[in-house]
């Protein structure tokens, strides 16, 4: 950059537009409540810049030089382009979006929370997009988020990554869930007929990090009998009518199905921490206003489950 481009800024783009609009020193100081010789003092750095006169004298005042009407496109195009820099952000309107927003959670969240939030989101922003992005073990949560392939996570993990922004969506205990005709449906079980029976568990979705049910397990050195592994959480309570299998999940989750299928739920004899659902997001959309209604929106969602 050369030291004339250099010294070149808004202020005198803005002189040279007025002047040439104006033909007039005088009426250019009016215009920007400036003083004559501070508008006399930016035409000669103009002058300097561009070298040209810009402005010459005529007989009925002053008229531009063809050079200066060559620049006075590209100098309105250059602060308009500015203006829209420093404009302040629209303010966002979901009923008038039509952006598409991505979240991305695991199934482990009974269809209860998805069907509450997506019924929120098509209130609130009918004409906008959401995409459910499925996790799995090898997807890669925060690349994802820094790289705005999604804009929020719905995790559980029981360390989340420290660079995310977190909010907690809902909280809720660890039961079991069985056949209604179990022999342990009427009774409940005790710690060690939990950790002799017959379990279905999920496969991990994530390959950092182990689940708050197997973390708890190794903490108190033991290991639950999982003779039947899935994929998916939403396949595990269907294997459960015509079998002795227990599933342990969470409470809404539990419920859920409960209500749908001839399962009992139980309380769990181990004493697991609450499961604890949360958001999490990256600092590239923290102040973002589409993605912050997003995330109000899905805490309003978990509030409502709960």
């Amino acid at each position: 950059m050369t030291s004339r481009q250099a010294s070149l800024d808004p202020y005198l783009l803005r002189v040279l537009c007025l002047l040439i609009a104006e033909r007039s020193v005088s009426r250019t100081a009016l215009r920007l409540h400036q003083s004559q010789p501070a508008i006399s003092a930016a035409l000669r750095k103009l002058r300097e810049t561009f070298d040209d006169a810009l402005l010459v004298r005529e007989k009925g005042g002053m008229v531009p030089t063809e050079r200066a009407l060559q620049l006075l496109p590209d100098a309105q195009a250059a602060l308009a382009a500015l203006d829209k820099l420093t404009r302040p952000p629209e303010a966002f309107s979901p009923f008038d979006s039509r952006q598409r927003f991505r979240l991305g959670a695991p199934d482990y969240l009974a269809p209860v929370f998805m069907t509450t939030a997506v019924a929120r989101f098509c209130r609130e922003a009918p004409q906008a997009q959401l995409e459910i992005q499925a996790l799995g073990p090898e997807f890669d949560v925060e690349s994802a988020l820094a790289e705005g392939e999604l804009d929020v996570v719905i995790g559980n993990w029981p360390e989340p990554p420290e660079r995310m922004h977190l909010s907690m969506l809902l909280e809720d205990e660890i039961v079991c869930l069985v056949s209604s005709r179990h022999p342990l449906a009427r009774r409940g079980m005790s710690r060690e007929q939990y950790l002799a029976a017959r379990h279905v568990v999920p496969l991990p979705y994530s390959m950092s990090q182990r689940g708050l049910i197997d973390s708890q397990l190794a903490s108190l050195r033991e290991r639950r009998n999982a003779v039947v592994e899935v994929q998916s959480f939403t396949l595990a309570p269907y294997l459960l009518p015509d079998s002795d299998l227990v599933f342990t999940t969470s409470r809404h989750f539990a419920r859920f199905y409960a209500n749908l299928l001839p399962l009992s739920i139980l309380p769990a004899p181990i004493d697991f921490p609450p499961m604890r659902f949360y958001q999490l997001w990256h600092e590239r959309s923290h102040q973002a206003p589409p993605q912050r209604w997003l995330r109000r929106l899905l805490g309003e969602a978990g509030r409502q489950v709960q």
